[in-house]
């Protein structure tokens, strides 16, 4: 996307409990020219979650309207529930110069990369496989068969990370987060992006004498 001057499109993936929601967040807080996409989903609002914040939470319904209508660039099913990021709502923030992030799993990452193969995409790991258990139970929402079923579920999440552009393993947050935000500065200083910013300067470079 940053061929037309507009912002870069980021897909953040990762198995549940590897931390990306907290990651992306402190990316975003940190950085006014970065946004997220908030995706429609049908699970419901956990405690402190707010529609249109977090996500927008719609009935099965509503979902499959939007499925048949096209409205999606990439929606897919987790457990038994369904997630989905609208088309129009990526185009407008990257039309705004935004870079855009979208906090999706490994079927909606491969997806996006066919409709837009200029965005890159990163894949969060855990730094241990007790680690992630020990996350997920932290959360004190799930009960143990909730808990190992996730484990397994992102064991086979994980074996997708050889389809991302950059893997960041989230040990220490702090360290995780530079990782990430080094990633967005990389892709603000393509060529693409540089030759409109840099516009002006440029002229007036290559201006002859």
């Amino acid at each position: 996307m940053s061929s037309s001057g507009g912002g870069s499109l980021l897909v953040v993936a990762a198995a549940s409990g590897a931390g990306k929601t907290s990651l992306v967040s402190a990316l975003v807080a940190g950085d006014a020219e970065v946004a997220v996409s908030v995706s429609h989903t049908t699970r419901p609002p956990r405690p402190a979650e707010l529609d249109g914040r977090e996500y927008h939470f719609v009935d099965e319904q509503r979902f499959e309207e939007l499925v048949r209508d096209g409205a999606f660039l990439e929606h897919a099913r987790v457990f038994q529930n369904r997630y989905g990021t609208t088309r129009a709502a990526v185009d407008e923030q990257l039309r705004a110069g935004l870079d855009v992030v979208l906090e999706i799993d490994w079927q909606g990452a491969r997806q996006v990369r066919e409709l837009f193969p200029d965005a890159v995409s990163v894949f969060i790991l855990p730094p241990s496989r007790d680690e992630l258990r020990a996350r997920l139970t932290g959360r004190g929402q799930d009960s143990a068969e909730v808990i190992d079923r996730r484990m397994a579920q992102a064991r086979s999440e994980s074996s997708h990370w050889d389809e991302f552009d950059f893997i960041v393993v989230n040990g220490r947050f702090d360290q995780a987060l530079a990782d990430l935000r080094a990633i967005v500065m990389a892709l603000r200083l393509r060529r693409g992006r540089q030759r409109y910013r840099l516009a002006g300067l440029l002229a007036d470079l290559l201006v002859q004498p």
